[in-house]
């Protein structure tokens, strides 16, 4: 077991014990020696944890105190920072500072061994030469999907072809190396995919719909 992860799985163990408990104790249930405990113990305290006592005596915890809502374990913050990577690596620069905006916050929340650990997180992603660039706003696909609003679409096949099209964004989904706008095109009355890159122009038409059946996301996915 990770040290940042025994540290929380610590404070846990004394929030469901309502008398104070011996380091040994302690060290048994971790299977660790007690100046290991000891050694725990304080740098809980030095972070601000309201735990109390002393050697041979026992500790004991304030029963009031809560673990913050928001705690990862060693693995989840791997996930969290590879994660971020990834976003910054694939998509635009505005969502990989949403990103990274996103990790700073996690970050300020954690306590001090776990932000050691985040700090140390060796895992993360580079763009690769094969990344298709496109020139449509990222960003306004993901608040048109996210408000539901339709979208007015130029449009060039894989054999040249040109159209307009007037779709209802439902997801975006990358398949490396290229994004693809799922939606439902109303030329096609249908479910259709839109390569980013081969889109030459999008207008959001301020013009929300609803989902209708036959017509969602969920819909869709039941077709695979």
């Amino acid at each position: 077991m990770r040290r940042a992860d025994r540290l929380f799985k610590i404070v846990n163990f004394l929030r469901s014990r309502r008398r104070a408990v011996t380091a040994y104790r302690i060290a048994e249930e971790f299977e660790v020696c007690e100046r290991t405990i000891y050694r725990d113990i304080s740098d809980l305290m030095n972070s601000s944890v309201p735990i109390y006592g002393e050697a041979g005596v026992g500790y004991i915890i304030d029963e009031q105190y809560s673990v913050p809502p928001l705690i990862f374990d060693v693995e989840e913050i791997e996930a969290l920072v590879l994660g971020a990577s990834i976003v910054s690596s694939w998509t635009d620069k505005e969502f990989s500072k949403i990103a990274n905006r996103a990790l700073d916050k996690i970050k300020n929340v954690l306590p001090e061994p776990l932000k050691e650990e985040f700090e140390a997180t060796a895992l993360t992603s580079y763009p690769s030469q094969t990344k298709i660039p496109w020139t449509v706003s990222f960003s306004a696909i993901r608040k048109a999907i996210r408000k539901k609003l339709k979208l007015k679409i130029k449009y060039q096949r894989e054999d040249g072809q040109k159209s307009q099209r007037i779709i209802r964004p439902l997801a975006l989904v990358f398949f490396s190396p290229v994004w693809l706008l799922l939606g439902w095109c109303e030329q096609r009355n249908d479910f259709r995919n839109f390569r980013l890159d081969r889109i030459s122009q999008l207008k959001n038409l301020q013009h929300q719909f609803e989902h209708e059946k036959g017509k969602s996301l969920q819909d869709y996915l039941k077709t695979l």
